[in-house]
């Protein structure tokens, strides 16, 4: 059993693994900067996974208490809620999901990378000591939340810590049905990242919810 703890956890894609992590047995930090909407989490857990070993409060106690720190954050906080973690987050296991993309195109979000390239090179440059890895960015938040029916899917991980990419690869496999996939180093984060503003734009499209499957493995 791993302790996971989801930064900014409350939204969509936190709860949804959240959810699917505590189904799989693992204890699960909901953190937030509010306590209240911390605790709101932690109820729709409950009410998803009424066995689950669920938690939740403030981000830096999260951060405090995991084996994982999830950083499932907008991509507008993400450098700011990461300097203010840098010193308690130290030298853990950091799965950056965040995909950083801009609306202000009439056709749909655009990919918006920050200067780092990817957000997971954000995390990287801001989290010195951090073993970060970039993956779970292709699976639909709405299915994850579906905790009843088995998800399908890909995930790509990325990470230059060759021991931090396989103890997330098999965290991935924990999820019923989905592989996970050694993406190379954190730089190709640029491309997983990207690839999930594609994906909203063929689930716009075909009124779908796509994943991500790599074929010939």
């Amino acid at each position: 059993m791993a302790k996971i703890a989801f930064i900014g956890g409350t939204g969509p894609e936190g709860l949804g693994l959240a959810m699917r992590f505590a189904k799989s047995g693992n204890a699960v930090f909901i953190g937030s900067r509010s306590e209240e909407r911390a605790e709101e989490a932690v109820q729709k857990l409950h009410a998803a996974v009424p066995a689950g070993d669920i938690y939740g409060g403030f981000n830096h106690e999260g951060a405090e208490k995991a084996d994982f720190i999830f950083i499932t954050v907008p991509a507008s906080g993400h450098a700011e809620i990461l300097t203010e973690l840098a010193e308690v987050i130290d030298d853990k296991i950091v799965v950056d999901a965040v995909v950083p993309m801009s609306f202000e195109d009439k056709e749909g979000p655009v990919p918006s990378p920050p200067e780092a390239g990817s957000s997971a090179e954000e995390a990287r440059t801001l989290l010195p000591k951090a073993k970060v890895v970039s993956a779970f960015h292709h699976l639909d938040a709405k299915a994850l939340q579906n905790v009843d029916k088995p998800m399908q899917g890909d995930v790509i991980v990325c990470s230059d810590h060759k021991t931090a990419k396989k103890k997330v690869m098999q965290l991935v496999e924990e999820i019923e049905y989905v592989r996970a996939m050694d993406g190379g180093g954190l730089q190709n984060s640029r491309i997983t990242e990207a690839m999930t503003v594609l994906l909203i734009h063929i689930n716009k499209i075909y009124k779908s919810h796509s994943g991500v499957r790599i074929t010939g493995i």
